[in-house]
């Protein structure tokens, strides 16, 4: 039997690829195709508008199942650039953010296809995640970049991630967040503690 997620999955992908927009999961949903077992109860997705207003996806969302989580709808996408919606069968709170120019096109771009169950979705890269959750440095974020460093072994690109964290802490004017990338990689050099992953799985890149 699908799981909530699944359900709440199975029909956002429907809605999203109905509308005609790009789009990629990424967060912990994400992080546990690539590795992570943590569990939880959320799905981050992030979509390029293209010719379509925030107005419009927000009805089709409605007509796909979800509801959306705020009243100042206008508002609150203005400031945070985040549609939080809830999968009304489930109950299953889904953040929709918007991608704006530079590092998220980039993701979009490289965005690829994953199964999960029977749905076959667009997902963010291993990379990307782990350039996501350094770029969010919260320990649960820390503890997926670990698992998906461990699960890809020496399938990892570092020579992309290490030239965009670069390019981040640059763009931010920050200087953390190499060295929480190094301390991960030294680890991985040090050995991991699980059976690592010779080879990527073939993937099917995602249709631009």
């Amino acid at each position: 039997m699908p799981s909530p997620v699944d359900v709440a999955l199975a029909d956002l992908a429907r809605t999203l690829n109905r509308v005609g927009v790009r789009w990629f999961l990424f967060g912990a949903q994400a992080a546990i195709l690539y590795g992570s077992t943590r569990v939880t109860e959320d799905i981050d997705v992030t979509v390029e508008l293209g010719r379509i207003t925030p107005r419009a996806l927000v009805e089709a969302l409605a007509r796909g199942g979800f509801t959306l989580r705020v009243r100042d709808t206008d508002g609150f996408i203005a400031r945070t650039r985040v549609m939080p919606v809830v999968h009304r069968a489930t109950r299953m709170p889904v953040d929709v953010v918007f991608a704006g120019p530079g590092l998220e096109e980039r993701f979009m771009d490289r965005r690829r296809n994953e199964k999960r169950g029977r749905i076959e979705l667009p997902v963010a890269t291993p990379e990307d995640i782990v350039v996501m959750k350094i770029l969010a440095g919260r320990p649960h974020d820390l503890d997926d970049v670990r698992a998906v460093v461990r699960g890809l072994g020496d399938a990892l690109d570092v020579a992309y991630l290490t030239e965009t964290v670069a390019q981040l802490e640059d763009a931010l004017g920050q200087s953390d967040l190499m060295p929480l990338l190094k301390n991960v990689l030294a680890d991985l050099r040090r050995g991991r503690r699980a059976k690592p992953v010779a080879k990527r799985r073939r993937v099917t890149k995602a249709k631009r």
